[in-house]
C-alpha cells in the first residue's frame, strides 16, 4: 500500500501541488461566494457570484485564523463576508458601525454619532440611495409586517462591528445576531464575478458580469 501511495504521489505531484496552492489561495488571498438570499438587494441579488478580497483587512496562515499581518481596517460602507457563529452560517452584509460608533435607527433612517444619514428615495419605488462616509449606495425598504426599523442608540464595542443588509426590512443582521466580532470577518466583497438567474434556467445576467459593488 505504501509503495502504491508513493507511486501515485510521484505520478501526480504536479496536480496535487496545484490543488494545495488553489485551496491555500482561496483560504488566505481571494475567494468567491454564491449569494443565496436577497438580504443585500438591490446591491447584490440571488445568484450573484461575488469576488471576496480576503487580504483587504489581514493576511492569515492558510487554512487557519492565525493572523500574519494586518493589511487594513474595515470601514463604514464596506460590504463584508463573515462566518457568523451566532447565525451558524456565512453572511454578507454592509458594515455600518465601527468600534466606538454610536448608532441608532429611526423609521429605517440611520443616525451615526449624532449625525443623520442622507437618503434620496425613488418616486413610486421602495428603493433609494443611502450615503455613508460620503459614499452613496442603493438600499431597499420593502414593507413587511413587524419590520425592525427602529432601535435605540447603541455603542459598537471594541473588536466588533455593526452590520445591516441593504434590503433593510428583510435581512438577518446585527439587529438579530448582535455585533460581529472582527475575527469572524473573512474579507471584503468588491465585485460581481458572474450572476446566474435562478428564475430563468440559471442563464447568465450579462449586465451584472464584473459589476463593481462599491
Amino acid at each position: 500500500m505504501t509503495q502504491k501511495l508513493h507511486t501515485l504521489f510521484k505520478e501526480n505531484w504536479g496536480f496535487l501541488l496545484f490543488v494545495v496552492i488553489l485551496f491555500a489561495s482561496r483560504s488566505s488571498f481571494a475567494d468567491w461566494y454564491i449569494v443565496p438570499t436577497g438580504s443585500m438587494q438591490p446591491t447584490i441579488v440571488e445568484g450573484d457570484r461575488i469576488f471576496v478580497d480576503k487580504m483587504a483587512y489581514r493576511l492569515e496562515v492558510p487554512f487557519t485564523d492565525i493572523e500574519i499581518m494586518q493589511t487594513g481596517q474595515p470601514a463604514r460602507g464596506d460590504i463584508v463576508v463573515f462566518n457568523s457563529k451566532q447565525a451558524d452560517t456565512r453572511l454578507v452584509k454592509r458594515l455600518i458601525g465601527v468600534p466606538g460608533d454610536r448608532v441608532e435607527m429611526r423609521n429605517n433612517r440611520l443616525v451615526i454619532n449624532g449625525e443623520a444619514s442622507q437618503y434620496q428615495l425613488e418616486v413610486n419605488s421602495h428603493k433609494g440611495i443611502e450615503t455613508l462616509n460620503g459614499v452613496e449606495h442603493l438600499v431597499q425598504f420593502v414593507p413587511v409586517a413587524e419590520a425592525f426599523d427602529n432601535f435605540d442608540e447603541v455603542t459598537v464595542p471594541d473588536g466588533h462591528y455593526l452590520v445591516l443588509g441593504d434590503n433593510r426590512n428583510n435581512s438577518s443582521d446585527s439587529r438579530y445576531i448582535g455585533f460581529v466580532p472582527a475575527i469572524e470577518i473573512q474579507g471584503k466583497a468588491t465585485k460581481v464575478l458572474v450572476s446566474l438567474d435562478p428564475e430563468n434556467y440559471y442563464l447568465p445576467r450579462s449586465e451584472r458580469t464584473l459589476k463593481p459593488l462599491i
